[in-house]
């Protein structure tokens, strides 16, 4: 049986550590834009009181956490991906070309807006015939498959098999 430690008991994760995060992320905000003006109180009693409401509603405190969990699992994704790109090429990787630069944008809008679809728990038809169907789990895989494919032999023509 997995043990608990203190830092994961229920009245951290669901109320101390979003209020925190919102806390912090508001007073930052307001601290940065000067919106209430150069008074620090105010801006933390601002801070404080957005915090609150926030934990005081179940379903954005669900929402926030659920994101934050899909952002630590990106940011381990990204750092592997860095570190292989780093033992690849053997130094620092830098984006070259305005497609390459469209791809990975496009990847991280679609990431972040399938992200935000599954923390809220949107379903629709269109997402269950995609991804709810016996055979969606065989064909994604073959269609990641080919898209790599097609990528890697894009950029293999485009660089003339340097």
């Amino acid at each position: 049986m997995v043990e608990e430690i203190i830092l994961q008991h229920w009245i951290f994760t669901r109320f101390i550590y979003p209020f925190f995060l919102i806390f912090l992320l508001v007073f930052a905000i307001l601290e940065k834009t000067k919106l209430l003006g150069e008074n620090r109180q105010v801006n933390a009693l601002v801070a404080f009181v957005i915090g609150f409401i926030f934990i005081s509603v179940a379903y954005p405190t669900e929402v926030a956490s659920n994101m934050i969990l899909f952002l630590t699992i990106a940011i381990v994704v990204v750092f592997c991906a860095l570190l292989l790109f780093g033992f690849a090429f053997g130094g620092e990787v830098k984006i070259e070309g305005k497609g390459l630069k469209w791809f990975a944008g496009i990847v991280i809008v679609v990431a972040i807006i399938i992200a935000v679809l599954w923390t809220t728990g949107v379903k629709g038809e269109a997402f269950d015939f995609l991804f709810g169907q016996s055979w969606s789990k065989t064909f994604w895989t073959n269609a990641a498959f080919v898209v790599a494919a097609a990528i890697a032999l894009a950029l293999m023509i485009r660089t003339g098999g340097k």
